[in-house]
């Protein structure tokens, strides 16, 4: 039979048992607890095995230390501009002082939702539309920094803050697409005209070069055509100089031979002309012939003189009769040419002008 102090022996044993229980504690990777004494913290415990002194050390809050993610409801911003956009997020955070989240803010992940979404308002409120919707990353850092700031007493390290959708009203998207249409055809237009400007420039530079370069060309050719009339002037001046020099030293044979054949090339050009059906020869024919006949003498003069040995001049007496002989070789031909031509009808009235 159990007496009673086998009974009192038994609940002492399995108040033992009791006490060495709960004084043992296992901490799981990735938290801390913290230990409170009479209420009070005292100490930390780290992922591990540990003792504490049981019915007056007591586990106060079993933090979790891994870093977490907390979504952001959506709401409305009224960005600088009065546009009404509807924004949302995701806020990272970690805890690095298990006692400073534990006894210097009640309900953290409270705290740091709704610190966000107030901070997300003022940001995005200081904001035009378009850089609310072209600078997110500049958003996302000024509200990163902000929070972590804030959070920092608590023992809290904010690693992260996104703003994932941003959503402006219906009527004011489809204006946006209005504009954006109206700015790339802006664009477009831009770089036509640009096009176009580019293109009358160059056209004028070509126009230019080209206008210059004609200029050149034509200037080139004056000053060729300056230079070929100047050798022909100077061909002329030696020429004449030449028959004044031989008509000087009494050879006049010289000067009969110059005007004979100027004479000559000038009825040539009247006789070549394209719209010259009759040719109308207002000279004496006698002229021509005497011209022709002066030519003659003056070759059969070159070669006596030549056969005579030295070139010698002629003396002025022969000059003189070469002269009359030939003045009356050209009055007998021009008489019987005369002769020859037939009467028009006007009273023996001679058909060379002059007559």
């Amino acid at each position: 039979m159990i007496g009673g102090f086998d009974i009192f022996a038994l609940v002492l044993i399995v108040l033992a048992i009791i006490i060495v229980v709960s004084s043992v504690k296992t901490v799981r990777q990735g938290y801390n607890y913290t230990v409170e004494r009479f209420g009070r913290y005292t100490r930390t415990l780290q992922p591990g095995l540990h003792f504490i002194v049981p019915l007056i050390d007591r586990i106060g809050r079993k933090l979790n230390m891994m870093e977490r993610v907390l979504n952001v409801p959506s709401q409305e911003v009224i960005t600088k501009d009065n546009a009404t956009v509807t924004a949302d997020g995701v806020t990272f955070f970690q805890i690095l002082d298990a006692p400073l989240a534990a006894y210097e803010v009640n309900n953290l992940e409270n705290a740091i939702l709704n610190l966000t979404m107030t901070n997300i308002r003022t940001v995005m409120g200081s904001l035009d539309l378009d850089q609310l919707l072209s600078q997110r990353d500049e958003i996302n850092h000024r509200l990163l920094t902000v929070v972590d700031n804030a959070t920092e007493p608590w023992g809290v390290k904010v690693t992260r803050i996104e703003i994932k959708d941003i959503n402006p009203p219906q009527d004011l998207v489809q204006a946006m697409a209005r504009q954006m249409k109206a700015e790339r055809e802006k664009r477009a237009s831009i770089l036509e005209s640009e096009g176009m400007r580019q293109s009358e420039i160059l056209k004028a530079e070509g126009h230019k070069q080209a206008i210059m370069l004609e200029a050149e060309g034509r200037k080139e050719a004056a000053f060729r055509d300056a230079e070929a009339r100047e050798r022909e002037a100077q061909a002329e001046a030696n020429a004449t100089t030449v028959v004044s020099e031989a008509v000087a030293n009494g050879s006049v044979q010289a000067l009969n031979y110059f005007v004979a054949q100027k004479y000559i090339d000038a009825l040539q050009a009247l006789a070549s002309a394209p719209n010259q059906k009759v040719l109308m020869m207002p000279i004496e024919a006698a002229s021509v012939i005497g011209a022709i006949s002066g030519i003659a003498d003056l070759t059969k003069s070159a070669f006596s003189d030549d056969s005579g040995g030295g070139g010698a001049q002629p003396s002025s007496g022969r000059s003189t009769k070469s002269s009359s002989s030939s003045a009356k070789s050209s009055s007998r031909s021009a008489k019987s040419s005369k002769s020859s031509v037939p009467s028009s009808g006007n009273n023996g009235a001679s058909p060379w002008p002059g007559e």
